[in-house]
């Protein structure tokens, strides 16, 4: 049996995409002001290194989340506008059971496990450089895992 068929999670669809930069009202110009998203939310962390604002497309279980971000402190880490697009997000329908099966199989993690994020679900990220204990990671992009809510894992499941 091959690890895709023994996979006990499915990866639904993308769930965000997060951009960064070092001033985010120039971003909040193009995405709002041109292309009309919708600012649905603001989220700030010290432990983050992040102000954020959360800017949506589409609706219901379709809807994908554009996430405009800017360091709070330009020297701290993580620099979260040292890379444009800073992230990428999958909806995951069991997130406890993917982080299980994912470290099994040797996938790195970036430190914080699962925790809250910005729009409210439980997240946690996959490393982007792998090394000797976890062989597999996301070769040079960060990418969040964030669990679905039912009427997301409805629609797509």
């Amino acid at each position: 049996m091959t690890a895709a068929q023994q996979r006990p999670f499915k990866v639904l669809g993308i769930q965000q995409v997060a951009i960064g930069g070092t001033d985010k009202s120039r971003m909040k110009k193009l995405w709002v002001d041109m292309l009309g998203l919708e600012q649905t939310g603001t989220f700030q962390s010290e432990r983050e290194n992040v102000d954020e604002d959360i800017l949506s497309m589409g609706r219901g279980a379709m809807k994908v989340e554009v996430d405009i971000m800017q360091p709070l402190d330009l020297d701290k880490k993580p620099a979260v506008h040292t890379t444009p697009l800073n992230h990428i997000g999958l909806w995951i329908d069991d997130l406890p059971r993917a982080v299980e099966w994912l470290t099994a199989q040797g996938v790195r993690f970036a430190p914080g496990g699962i925790r809250p994020g910005a729009a409210g679900y439980d997240i946690c990220f996959l490393h982007p450089k792998s090394n000797d204990e976890f062989p597999i990671a996301g070769e040079g992009v960060l990418i969040e895992l964030v669990q679905a809510p039912a009427d997301v894992i409805a629609a797509l499941g």
